[in-house]
Formats: C-alpha cells, sequence, structure tokens
C-alpha cells in the first residue's frame, strides 16, 4: 500500500487511546485499531447519513477488511481517525479509514473495510439510497 496522507481522505474523528488500548510491548495493540476503525465509520454514517444504529431498517456487516501497519501509536496519544469512501455498489461499499497521530500527515495504519447493508429483519441484502447513498457519494475523492 502506498503511504497514505490526511489529503487523501475527506472526513475526520478525533480518537482518544485507553490505558488498556496498549499491549505488553508498550504500544496499541492491533484488535484495538479495528475498534478504532469500526467508531469512525459508524460516526461518519451518524453524522453523516442520519444511520440510528438501534433503529434503522438497513444495517452494514462487515464483510472484509484489513489493516496495513506503518508505524506504533501508544497510550497516552491523541489520534485523528480519517474516512473516505473508496466505492460504492448496489448494496455493498468500501471504506479507508486512516489512522494519525495528532499534527501528523501520514497514516500510522490504513484499514480498508467493506460493508454490506442488508434488511435488519430478513440480513437480506439492500440497496443503498436515500440520505445514506448521497453521504457516501460526497465521501468519494474525485479523480
Amino acid at each position: 500500500m502506498k503511504q497514505q496522507f490526511k489529503r487523501d481522505f475527506l472526513f475526520f474523528f478525533p480518537i482518544t487511546t485507553r490505558w488498556m488500548d496498549n499491549d505488553m510491548f508498550g504500544h496499541v495493540n492491533n484488535v484495538n485499531y479495528y475498534s478504532y476503525f469500526d467508531t469512525v465509520i459508524n460516526q461518519f454514517l451518524i453524522t453523516h447519513a442520519d444511520f440510528a444504529p438501534m433503529s434503522s431498517a438497513n444495517i452494514g456487516f462487515i464483510v472484509k477488511s484489513n489493516c496495513t501497519y506503518i508505524r506504533s501509536v501508544s497510550y497516552p496519544e491523541e489520534l485523528i481517525g480519517a474516512f473516505r469512501v473508496d466505492r460504492i455498489g448496489t448494496s455493498s461499499v468500501d471504506y479507508s479509514v486512516g489512522i494519525f497521530k495528532q499534527g501528523e500527515n501520514t497514516a500510522s495504519a490504513v484499514g480498508c473495510l467493506t460493508h454490506v447493508f442488508v434488511n435488519r429483519e430478513t440480513q437480506q441484502p439492500t440497496p443503498i439510497q436515500g440520505k445514506m447513498r448521497e453521504a457516501m457519494l460526497g465521501a468519494m475523492i474525485k479523480s
């Protein structure tokens, strides 16, 4: 993966590391990055797409994810979670989330995740429409 910079993303959310995030090696354990990714994605959906996690008719399931770790972060550091949409399909969307140390312009880690949106009741794929689609299209970097 090529180096990712803040300019490669469109939306930014603060993340505060926690004491329990560090592992015995003194840096944030890899599993916590996935928690950061999930928080950033859902914060975007709540803030920009009118998503209500407990009541929206359609919900997103992560069906694929990966993370490229570039350099470690540790508690107590203030981080920035950066967000963009890379691709939007009928019922699926690919996101990238960058984790940046406060004041730095190059990512410490980058996650690539795919959500498939399903009907909450039937759990069958459902088209991404309305405000959700508009928000996602607005989060894509135009080339």
